[in-house]
């Protein structure tokens, strides 16, 4: 039986926080086999997409029997003192949370490589203090933003570290690496693969773009994808009224939606949007998001006449996303560059049917054959309105791919993910034993 963490005395983390939050008593706990992950978000901190893999996997993993902490950053709005300097602790669905407080990160790009150095320093320090109270049987983290941290735990703890890539710096910038900061983050991206004794991609596409610009062989790679719950994707309020916020009776709502930078392809939806609304008419559109393309798009929207038919939101929450998917007629993901397809999934999940450009981890989230969904030639704005005009017309077509969608989306399971990333694990927690008992012999 796992012994506790430490003697626990109720706190309070934040307000409006889920979950139960403690400051610690430490004291010296038996030693016990427990996985220790670092990301840079974990919820209620959401940054993106990573945060929610992160707490979903961390979850599946304790109700399949592993014992997880998870490392990770407080809110910025956070400030109180923690005893001795430890991270404030919280229990959330079986996961043992420990946040550090940081300050907000900035969005100049080299400010927050110099931000992320900081942090990395920071987590390294609590990460050692709890390396004290457990013994970890490994470290896993996730993308470069937490690998000096992690790497270097794993060095001083002697034990395994794994490393999910979930995207690269040479994808989000179409391989334009070559001057700082991008060349910064790519070399410890480079450095992060070399490093770790096993790699995660979230699919096929990935491997091979990891194996690719990093030079390392693609059986050192293990593919496990990103899942959904179904049951996560709840929406909030009345959604008729919500619709008619956007849309009037007998209009289309085409939503679009994920960080608003140059790689999600957001242009290209923009471009094609004209030409729908004069054959179709009656077409609408939504931007939910935010990011450094954000006034680009909105003066490329002006440019196009499109101020009429739609609104950009900003970000937006969770619930409120969920609702999006439900009144939405259909759901674009444009990107160029797209290591999964996590909106996608969610949009599929929601019943809201999808049309994606036909590239990278997209092509295995809707695979081809117009089964599931739709697919367009990446960054053909062309293109891409011919096949929204076609499901916007075709109701027959929406309802056979919202159905077979339905059935589709339970392919990425969490529970199967966590039992593929314990393979990982049991895999390298062999090799190391292996490894010592060829040493003592």
């Amino acid at each position: 039986m796992l012994a506790p963490a430490a003697v626990l005395a109720p706190g309070v983390l934040h307000g409006g926080d889920r979950g139960r939050c403690y400051r610690v008593r430490w004291v010296q706990s038996p030693v016990s086999d427990r996985v220790l992950i670092l990301s840079w978000e974990y919820p209620p901190v959401i940054e993106g997409g990573l945060a929610r893999h992160v707490r979903k996997l961390a979850e599946e993993l304790v109700a399949q029997g592993v014992t997880v902490d998870v490392l990770t950053r407080a809110s910025a709005d956070v400030d109180v003192e923690t005893p001795d300097g430890r991270p404030l602790f919280e229990e959330r669905a079986g996961v043992g949370v420990y946040r550090i407080p940081e300050p907000g990160w900035p969005r100049e790009l080299e400010r927050f490589v110099g931000w992320v150095d900081h942090m990395n320093r920071d987590m390294l320090e609590a990460g050692e203090a709890l390396a004290q109270e457990h013994r970890y049987a490994l470290v896993h983290g996730h993308d470069w933003l937490v690998a000096n941290a992690a790497a270097a735990l794993s060095g001083r703890l002697g034990v395994a570290y794994v490393t999910t890539v979930h995207a690269t710096e040479h994808g989000r910038h179409q391989g334009w690496v070559q001057k700082p900061p991008q060349s910064h983050i790519h070399a410890v991206e480079r450095w992060m693969a070399h490093r770790a004794d096993a790699v995660i991609t979230c699919s096929h596409y990935m491997r091979g773009h990891v194996a690719d610009i990093f030079d390392i062989d693609e059986s050192r790679i293990t593919v496990i994808p990103n899942g959904i719950d179904p049951r996560d994707l709840r929406p909030v309020g009345d959604l008729r009224a919500l619709r008619a916020e956007f849309a009037a009776p007998g209009e289309r709502l085409v939503l679009l939606v994920g960080r608003l930078v140059y790689e999600k392809g957001f242009q290209h939806a923009l471009d094609a949007l004209p030409g729908v609304i004069e054959r179709v008419g009656g077409v609408r559109f939504l931007v939910a998001g935010s990011g450094t393309h954000e006034q680009e798009l909105k003066a490329q929207a002006r440019r196009l006449g499109l101020d009429a038919h739609g609104a950009f939101l900003g970000w937006i929450g969770d619930d409120a996303l969920h609702s999006l998917y439900r009144i939405a007629d259909l759901c674009v993901v444009p990107s160029l560059y797209e290591p999964f397809g996590f909106v996608a999934l969610e949009a599929m999940a929601s019943g809201c049917p999808c049309i994606v450009a036909d590239t990278g981890g997209l092509r295995e989230v809707v695979p081809a054959g117009e089964r599931v969904g739709l697919r367009f030639n990446g960054g053909d704005a062309e293109h891409l309105g011919v096949m929204i005009e076609r499901l916007l017309t075709d109701r027959e077509l929406r309802d056979r791919l919202v159905a077979e969608a339905s059935e589709h989306v339970l392919g990425f399971d969490w529970s199967d993910i966590a039992r593929r990333t314990r393979v990982v694990y049991r895999e390298l927690a062999g090799a190391r034993v292996a490894r010592a008992a060829s040493q003592r012999a």
